[in-house]
């Protein structure tokens, strides 16, 4: 695991959520007022994430958490719920190692990719992900549990601005931490 990178401790929950708001708030540049002033998840659904191994955080060098993933399970894919930097940290390189997280424990899991959903149109968004070996995938391709997290992400209203469902295949061999 990267040096920056380590597991979520209970500890780090109100942090994580601080991290949530202010990667949030970059919405409201490009006119998504709604999402900018999204509530973050809560402090009981990120302890489920950490209860169940499923989360990690970027750390700066005090040990205080500067970006953070959570994954589930959808499809037998690893899904991607949710990968957030905070904006004073990001261009560094951050949301990539956290996605090389990602892709370990999918490897290590026995899973054979990654799949997220996200805006289609925001820079840090799809087109970031594009370049990090992410693709669009095909409704054909969109099991029925990723069907199912899309509809509940449209009963939040995510569906105001376009929005894609992407995979990348596990590598063989996974990135070494």
């Amino acid at each position: 695991m990267p040096a920056q990178v380590r597991t979520a401790r209970h500890e780090d929950l109100t942090a994580i959520q601080g991290v949530e708001v202010a990667a949030g708030a970059l919405f409201a540049t490009v006119g998504m007022d709604a999402i900018a002033e999204d509530d973050p998840p809560s402090l009981e659904e990120l302890a489920d994430y950490q209860r169940n191994g499923r989360a990690w955080v970027s750390v700066d060098d005090r040990d205080v958490p500067v970006g953070y993933l959570l994954i589930d399970v959808v499809d037998g894919n690893a899904h991607v719920e949710q990968v957030t930097v905070h904006p004073a940290h990001a261009r560094r390189g951050r949301g990539r190692e956290l996605l090389d997280v990602a892709e370990a424990w999918a490897a290590a899991s026995g899973r054979t990719a990654l799949t997220l959903t996200t805006f289609a149109d925001v820079e840090w968004n799809a087109p970031y992900y594009r370049r990090l070996g992410f693709r669009d995938m095909t409704p054909d391709e969109v099991g029925d549990e990723l069907r199912a997290v899309r509809v509940r992400e449209a009963a939040h209203g995510l569906d105001a601005w376009p929005r894609v469902s992407m995979v990348r295949p596990v590598r063989a061999t996974s990135p070494s931490h």
